[in-house]
């Protein structure tokens, strides 16, 4: 198999005193989906913030597209086009739609910022319905379509979502997953960090399961829906 995008080995990470992430391994190849899958408080948000280098690792590694990312500065991640978009959308309320996506540029892709802004709006018609409007008066999926938005604004190489569904209604994250599945057949790599274990697997080629810091299962998604410990903890079957 080719080399991975991004490869993580043995990561450790966390806040002051408490370590958060015990020794990850993931690879995640150009144009795949990966799932990594879990509860809340199972570590998902201090790995991707520790692989977008807003957290420190405290050991291991991890390489995006050969080069070692471990102890970059976030903005050369951002401009090496691994692109995060962060739980709570995080958004910014008081500024327009349209400045909200042209901050998506600010580092990566600010030449092409104008076709960028065209493709999407062609994604997400709604958002050029409301593009002078103040980003904190759209309703919850309009904002993570917005966080969504900004993030390939930056034309990114592989995009981290993070709990992209949280909060939205179950239409909504229908609508949400159908559009991942559409980046992904564009040939954009994603991994998709979730609490939603069957949206997620129905999409994704393999998938981690994250417990307490560590991986506990990986695989195809198959072969997790077809573990029965996973089925009964995620699914309830």
């Amino acid at each position: 198999m080719t080399e991975a995008l991004l490869s993580v080995r043995g990561l450790r990470s966390g806040y002051g005193p408490v370590e958060v992430l015990r020794g990850i391994d993931l690879d995640l190849h150009a144009g795949e989906i990966v799932a990594l899958l879990g509860s809340n408080g199972a570590g998902k948000t201090t790995f991707n913030q520790t692989v977008s280098a807003l957290v420190i690792a405290r050991a291991g590694t991890v390489h995006f597209d050969g080069a070692d990312i471990t102890r970059a500065h976030y903005r050369d991640v951002v401009a090496r086009g691994l692109i995060h978009v962060p739980e709570g959308r995080k958004i910014f309320p008081n500024l327009s739609v349209r400045e909200n996506l042209e901050l998506g540029s600010f580092t990566r892709a600010r030449a092409n910022r104008a076709v960028n802004l065209e493709r999407v709006f062609a994604l997400f018609p709604r958002l050029l319905e409301r593009t002078g409007q103040h980003a904190g008066t759209l309703s919850g999926g309009e904002q993570q379509m917005l966080a969504i938005g900004r993030g390939l604004m930056a034309e990114p190489r592989l995009l981290i979502l993070d709990e992209p569904s949280l909060g939205l209604s179950p239409l909504l994250v229908e609508e949400l997953f159908g559009l991942i599945a559409d980046l992904h057949r564009q040939g954009l790599a994603i991994l998709l960090v979730e609490q939603n274990v069957a949206q997620s697997l129905a999409i994704a080629q393999r998938a981690y399961v994250l417990e307490n810091g560590a991986i506990q299962f990986s695989g195809t998604s198959g072969e997790l829906l077809a573990t029965d410990r996973l089925r009964q903890a995620y699914l309830g079957v």
